[in-house]
């Protein structure tokens, strides 16, 4: 790969980093490496076998690869991560989001070999990315909160006694992590010990540390953010607001900013707050202060030590590159905003466009080729992706493969720029949230801002998947056309029922996606599977839970296996009363789409 010229290296504000290794993948090492190759630094990318092709690794001026497909295995290896740095020459290490960004092993590691990590302090990470000691100091700042545990809980006895004093539902969150990762609401005692287990397997996988601690969980409320950054310079600045309450399953869809319809001074307290938050623990470098707002109120919910998914919205509503601003800090410069609450100019909303078929609110990961990738030409938009036409989404990490973000003048102009451009934007090979996204903007609650973050799941109802033979959505005796909302494992669902003796195979992704079109698949229950017992696979992924062995008596409804794809959990459950035998698969096995599990013979 060309390498940067040396004549570029250092120049700007950023001049004290001349090569960065960028310890991440897909879209946000993307967004990272070209904003360094704007400012003349060179960049080091990592890889696992499964992304030897990726466009972060084309884009990048070298890369080093971390052998093995599963992340423990090369994103969260730190050792082979602060290696990398040092035998390719680098100075400074950027965490991005996810995986290890929020790991105070890291940043003491990389700045312990004597380079520079692009982020807050190992220190400042270990107490606001651990949640629990997160809300201990937002107490002692005078930051309001939910009620909560202050010291992480280890048993399902610890969630009743909380429910029995606070009242249900409870959140069981993971301590070392955000993004909805290791999160399981229980929505009474029975719950606790499946939501605990859950939680604590999930934030593991996605966090390397399985502790976990609980809250109150407020069900009418907004998600509302403040954008944080601090430099070392003395300067400790809130930089706008956005809204994230329109999510499924704890993950955001959609986002905007500023959030709408907030009270001025309710705004400036939520900032203010954020930066008593960030000052108390000698914060440097770009956060995110998460809040619910519910009855004209807000809570602190967490801190997340790392930049935001949603970012770009900050980015377009104030004019501000926050990438070269944490570039600028690492460097050792002042902030280039050094005032809080700039008015943000216009409204932005951003829609993350997933390989998740959302047919009937199921939100199915479907990895696989993207045929064709075309992004609309229109003001104000824009998309940060990791993937160009021919990438292939692989089912080892998370689902996203873009960003839509578009500007507009007010939010009625922005709803309606990015409905436009949704209707235009063509991903084909797999199917995407884009119907979603417009189902979302297209939504009268969300116009007029009558949403909270149950609303997605509670109120927006989205077409199950139309039947290629008759054109028709599936009835409930279909495979996956039922809308099927129960609690699984602490956690609601909305999912797939899978009916017959067993659980049916999903037909096959649809070839072709473009323009948000609604997924066309074959009719649900092909041969050898409705009435056969089969229990298969409803997508691609890891076996993370086996409930059941030989000879079991099961009740339909009740929950065989755990397939994990795309960091996305997915019960498999027995449509009916029986016997379970031929048991096939083992927790770690890694299945395809419509691969054997099981069968339930019938009672």
């Amino acid at each position: 790969m060309a390498q940067v010229p040396r004549e570029q290296v250092g120049r700007g504000a950023t001049g004290a980093l001349s090569k960065v290794l960028v310890a991440n993948r897909g879209e946000i090492a993307v967004r990272i490496i070209r904003t360094l190759a704007e400012h003349g630094i060179a960049s080091v990318a990592v890889h696992s076998d499964a992304d030897e092709k990726a466009l972060h690794v084309r884009l990048a001026d070298e890369s080093v690869a971390l052998p093995g497909t599963a992340a423990n295995e090369n994103y969260l290896d730190i050792a082979r991560i602060v290696r990398a740095a040092q035998q390719t020459g680098a100075d400074a290490v950027h965490p991005g989001y996810g995986f290890l960004a929020e790991n105070a092993d890291l940043a003491r590691a990389v700045t312990g070999a004597g380079l520079v990590f692009i982020g807050p302090s190992g220190d400042a990470i270990e107490v606001m990315g651990e949640k629990v000691a997160a809300r201990r100091v937002a107490a002692q700042a005078g930051v309001p909160q939910v009620p909560g545990t202050t010291d992480p809980v280890t048993s399902a006895d610890e969630i009743r006694a909380f429910g029995a004093e606070h009242g249900y539902p409870v959140a069981v969150k993971a301590s070392f992590g955000g993004g909805g990762r290791g999160m399981r609401t229980v929505a009474g005692p029975d719950e606790a010990d499946d939501a605990l287990a859950a939680a604590q397997r999930e934030a593991g996988a996605a966090f390397g540390n399985s502790e976990v601690y609980l809250e109150r969980y407020l069900s009418a409320a907004r998600h509302v953010e403040v954008q944080v950054f601090a430099d070392a310079h003395g300067n400790t600045v809130w930089l706008g607001d956005r809204d994230c309450s329109v999510q499924r399953r704890h993950q955001k869809l959609v986002e905007e900013s500023p959030a709408p319809g907030l009270p001025d001074d309710l705004r400036v307290e939520m900032g203010e707050a954020a930066v008593r938050l960030a000052r108390a623990v000698g914060y440097v470098g770009a956060g995110t202060v998460e809040y619910l707002v519910e009855g004209g109120r807000f809570y602190f919910l967490e801190m997340n030590t790392r930049i935001q998914v949603e970012h770009p919205v900050t980015e377009a509503v104030l004019g501000v590159d926050l990438i070269a601003e944490q570039l600028r800090v690492a460097a050792g410069e002042p902030l280039s905003v050094p005032t809080s609450g700039p008015a943000p100019r216009g409204h932005a909303i951003e829609c993350r466009i997933n390989a998740e078929d959302p047919a009937g609110g199921l939100f199915v990961p479907r990895p696989g080729r993207i045929d064709a990738l075309q992004v609309p030409v229109r003001p104000g938009v824009r998309f940060d992706s990791g993937y160009e036409s021919g990438d292939e989404v692989a089912p080892h990490y998370d689902s996203m493969i873009g960003k839509l973000v578009v500007w507009g003048p007010d939010r009625d102009t922005a709803i309606r720029r990015t409905s436009a451009a949704l209707e235009e934007l063509v991903v084909d090979g797999v199917p995407t949230t884009v119907p979603a996204a417009r189902a979302v903007l297209a939504h009268p609650d969300f116009t007029g801002v009558a949403f909270t973050t149950r609303w997605l799941e509670d109120a927006v109802e989205f077409p199950a998947a139309p039947s290629a033979e008759t054109g028709e959505a599936a009835e409930d005796g279909g495979s996956e056309g039922a809308r099927d909302e129960v609690w699984v494992g602490g956690r609601r669902y909305v999912i797939p029922f899978f009916t017959g003796a067993g659980a049916a195979a999903p037909a096959e992704p649809p070839a072709r996606r473009s323009r948000g079109s609604t997924t066309r698949r074959k009719a649900a229950g092909g041969p050898g599977t409705r009435g056969s017992g089969a229990v298969s696979s409803p997508m691609q992924g890891t076996v993370i839970a086996v409930a059941v062995a030989d000879g079991d008596a099961v009740t339909a409804g009740q929950v065989l296996f755990v397939v994990e794809a795309m960091k996305m959990e997915n019960p498999v459950r027995s449509a009916v009363d029986g016997t379970v035998g031929e048991v096939g698969v083992a927790v770690g096995d890694v299945v395809t789409a419509g691969a054997p599990l099981a069968v339930v013979v019938p009672a």
